[in-house]
């Protein structure tokens, strides 16, 4: 078995998942389900507090959810908004940097607004940074990036040749922010649903089928202590890795 890290994923990002399941076993609407989930939510940010996780990703609303059912997607915009009012205030005492990344120009302008002064209020704050991906879709975000990148050809700044990851990687969501260390989905489901596809490149994936509202704090760790155990080659041998690590700074 590989050696345990004792250092905390830098970045953990996350999808919501089970919370329409978790809703049906109880025989209630969807939008139950995921008003519960919001309980997980804090659950898991003051998790990463304790552990000391730097960077902390959830994707809430993709861009293929808005062909989910109309009174659905109503019930998750007004689940944003009422969100929106009580949490900030807590988040910005704790120390939280709140950032929206996605396509934010379609949501309508009441609840831009809110986000846009969320984003404000704890613009100053750098205990963990907190990312809420709405809107967003990872070829998306690719996609973006290259037209940033394309922009700096027409307009004369870069040439062509001197197109490498470098550049796509500058223009993406995230692209300040730590690299993606730990990927984890809930609801049971293995597959990465056009989350972050970019910056999955070396990330180490973590699937459970607890559903999302039950998702808590010992769940969390769990899925730390599983990132632990794992040795992150980068393509190298075990035998590179443990020289490295044995090499003195």
């Amino acid at each position: 078995m590989p050696p345990q890290s004792a250092t905390p994923p830098r970045h953990i990002a996350i999808v919501m998942d089970g919370n329409g399941r978790w809703a049906k076993a109880r025989h209630r609407p969807r939008s139950f389900g995921h008003n519960a989930g919001r309980k997980a939510v804090r659950e898991v940010v003051e998790g990463c507090l304790r552990q000391g996780v730097r960077t902390l990703t959830l994707f809430a609303f993709s861009s293929e959810n808005w062909q989910r059912p109309q009174e659905e997607v109503g019930a998750l915009m007004e689940l944003f908004m009422r969100a929106l009012d009580k949490e900030v205030e807590e988040l910005h005492d704790q120390g939280v940097r709140l950032r929206f990344v996605g396509d934010l120009g379609a949501f309508d302008t009441p609840l831009h607004k809110r986000m846009l002064a969320a984003m404000t209020r704890t613009a100053g704050n750098d205990k963990l940074h907190l990312n809420i991906a709405v809107n967003y879709g990872g070829r998306w975000d690719i996609v973006q990036a290259a037209r940033k990148v394309a922009e700096a050809v027409v307009r004369g700044e870069l040439h062509i040749n001197d197109i490498h990851e470098q550049q796509l990687d500058q223009g993406m969501c995230l692209a300040e922010l730590p690299p993606l260390d730990l990927f984890i989905r809930t609801g049971g489901e293995s597959r990465v649903s056009n989350f972050l596809l970019w910056q999955l490149a070396y990330a180490e994936l973590y699937f459970t089928e607890t559903l999302w509202p039950d998702f808590d704090q010992a769940s969390l760790q769990h899925a730390i202590e599983d990132y632990a155990r794992r040795e992150r080659r980068y393509g190298r041998v075990s035998e590179q890795v443990n020289q490295t690590r044995s090499t003195p700074g």
